[in-house]
C-alpha cells in the first residue's frame, strides 16, 4: 500500500516552491507599504482562499505592465496558493500606486512576453533575472 504524501510533496509535484521563513516575514510587512505610489515597484493581489473563501492579501512584485497587462515575476513557482487562487477563481484585485482595480484571466507566461512589455530599468532587470514563471493579469474593462 503506498503511503500518503506529505503537504509538501503535493505543492512539489504542482511546481510550488515553499518561500523561506524569512520571505514569509518580509511579507507580513511588505503588504502594508505594497500598493502605495511610494513604492511602485510593489503592488498587492487581493484573492480569495479555493476553500476557505477568505480573502488574503500578498504582496508581489510588478514586473512589467502595459495598459491592458500586469505581469508578475513567480519566484516560488505557478504552485503556490496566491496563484492557484486566482486561477481558480479567475479574477482578483490589484492595489498598485495608490490605485486598486480589478484583474481577470490569470494565465502563466515565459519571460519572453513580460520582457517585450517592460521598458526601462524593469526591461534591464528582467533581462537579467532569470524566472521560469510569470503570471499576466489582465486589467478588467472599464478600469
Amino acid at each position: 500500500m503506498p503511503s500518503a504524501q506529505t503537504a509538501h510533496d503535493e505543492q512539489m509535484a504542482i511546481g510550488a516552491k515553499r518561500p523561506p521563513a524569512a520571505a514569509r516575514r518580509f511579507n507580513q510587512v511588505a503588504v502594508k507599504a505594497a500598493g502605495t505610489r511610494f513604492f511602485p515597484l510593489w503592488a498587492a493581489v487581493e484573492h480569495r482562499g479555493r476553500t476557505s473563501g477568505r480573502t488574503y492579501t500578498t504582496p508581489i512584485a510588478i514586473a512589467a505592465s502595459t495598459p491592458e497587462a500586469l505581469y508578475i515575476g513567480l519566484p516560488w513557482g505557478p504552485g503556490t496558493d496566491w496563484v492557484r487562487n486566482l486561477q481558480a477563481a479567475g479574477r482578483g484585485t490589484v492595489r498598485w500606486k495608490g490605485a486598486s482595480f480589478a484583474v481577470t484571466e490569470p494565465t502563466l507566461v515565459t519571460g519572453e512576453e513580460p520582457l517585450a512589455a517592460a521598458t526601462g530599468i524593469r526591461r534591464r532587470m528582467l533581462s537579467r533575472w532569470k524566472l521560469d514563471h510569470f503570471l499576466r493579469l489582465r486589467r478588467a474593462p472599464g478600469v
